[in-house]
């Protein structure tokens, strides 16, 4: 693990954070155009001592951003939900709501980048300006043993975070790689998007083949 000061940066940033100036900008053009929306960096969700974190790129405009709870509102949160209930890492029922009463097991969910970019692009200098955020996540839940990153940029945000070269770990989908130096197996995964799975890129049973493999290094 790199050197990280965890009493210097909370595990989530303030919901008024200004550091990225591009996103603060898309973001108050939001809020005025729907005050109902959440409109602010959307905190992790988790559950106690979580085995599993899922890490994703950032919120959807109309998902997270919108709800204020990662990967809900939008599709890719229809596929990621469904299939963590269905692998037992999730309870309850998926309504697309945060208050349909829906609980994460033994998981935590996060993003890379805590607010949405404009085209859903960050740029490299807004995920090294949240990183500090990923790594205090990382450091709040030593009982993190599996690392599920959601396409290539969470993935290569993930190892970069710990430091670690990221050509000796290239991404492929229901890719596995034991990092040294730490607990950590991290497994990959084309991001559950609708475009993904409607161009056939991801198939739910590719999506669960990845689950399966999770669930034989957390039994």
């Amino acid at each position: 693990m790199p050197v990280h000061d965890v009493q210097a940066t909370p595990v989530d940033p303030p919901l008024d954070c200004r550091a990225c100036p591009r996103l603060v900008e898309f973001r108050e053009g939001l809020q005025a155009e729907h005050p109902e929306w959440f409109n602010a960096p959307v905190p992790s969700f988790t559950s106690p001592n979580p085995r599993l974190l899922v890490i994703g790129l950032a919120p959807g405009m109309r998902g997270a951003n919108a709800t204020g709870r990662p990967f809900t509102g939008d599709y890719a949160g229809d596929l990621l939900y469904k299939t963590m209930l269905d692998f037992g890492f999730a309870e309850g029922a998926y309504k697309a709501r945060p208050d349909d009463g829906l609980v994460l097991a033994d998981a935590l969910i996060t993003n890379a980048v805590r607010c949405l970019p404009p085209q859903n692009k960050p740029t490299g200098p807004e995920i090294k300006t949240c990183r500090p955020y990923l790594l205090s996540t990382l450091a709040a839940n030593p009982s993190v043993r599996a690392v599920l990153a959601l396409g290539r940029i969470a993935h290569e945000t993930f190892l970069t975070a710990l430091e670690l070269k990221r050509a000796q770990f290239p991404f492929s989908h229901n890719g596995r790689h034991e990092l040294p130096g730490t607990d950590l197996v991290l497994f990959d995964s084309y991001h559950c998007s609708r475009y993904n799975t409607n161009t056939g890129r991801l198939t739910e049973d590719m999506f669960r083949d990845v689950f399966t493999s999770i669930r034989q290094h957390i039994p």
